[in-house]
């Protein structure tokens, strides 16, 4: 994990961001509302430009943030995304609007695995970013993998949760039992047999699982 210190040393030398994004950034930090850290972002933004995905599934929209930075860093690329509260996916939509991707980023209203088989019609994809209830991520990825062509990728955010997953001992009881999926989850990860997984200690962890040719 990042030092808070080498973080603020990072940010200094990105370009500052303006308009919308500066505006969605500071109204999550002051509603609590989780968006994706920004040098876990810089590295899936990268690793996704060298991939040039035509499409993209993410299964979490929230705010609608990632979505649109995403497509602002992919022209060419379509992104479906789901978000399950009313109140954020309704502002996902009002930002995605007013960042002018409406015609690239579909933003289904409900629950995932619900709408699951809608999801899947607007495959195949060629990367799959899970970033919501982290101890669902299993269940995410054995709904959707199969619509993941081969080359594929499957990025999985806040993989590390604050550290947490390298304890011993999880010493909050809330967090226990998701911990212990996301242990699991990053198990299964790392040794299955169609994924070659690495796990980046950027941000708050992002795994990053390449679909084999075989």
């Amino acid at each position: 994990m990042i030092s808070d210190h080498v973080e603020q040393y990072l940010e200094s030398l990105r370009p500052k961001r303006e308009g919308l994004i500066k505006e969605m950034e500071l109204y999550a930090i002051e509603n609590h509302v989780p968006i994706m850290e920004q040098t876990s972002l810089d590295v899936m933004l990268q690793i996704l430009t060298f991939l040039k995905p035509e499409r993209i599934l993410e299964i979490g929209a929230a705010i609608g943030y990632s979505a649109i930075r995403m497509a602002e860093t992919l022209p060419e690329t379509v992104i479906i995304t789901v978000e399950r509260d009313e109140i954020r996916y309704k502002e996902a939509v009002e930002n995605i609007e007013r960042a002018g991707y409406s015609d690239r980023i579909t933003v289904l209203f409900g629950d995932a695995f619900e709408l699951a088989d809608e999801l899947k019609q607007y495959g195949p994809y060629q990367a799959l970013f899970i970033d919501a209830a982290k101890g669902q991520y299993q269940r995410f990825f054995d709904e959707f993998f199969t619509v993941l062509e081969v080359q594929g990728i499957v990025l999985s955010d806040n993989i590390l949760f604050r550290g947490m997953v390298a304890e011993e001992e999880v010493e909050e009881k809330r967090f226990k039992s998701m911990v212990k999926k996301l242990r699991r989850y990053n198990e299964f990860l790392i040794s299955h047999p169609e994924l070659d997984t690495t796990i980046y200690p950027v941000g708050d962890g992002l795994a990053v699982s390449q679909r084999r040719n075989s």
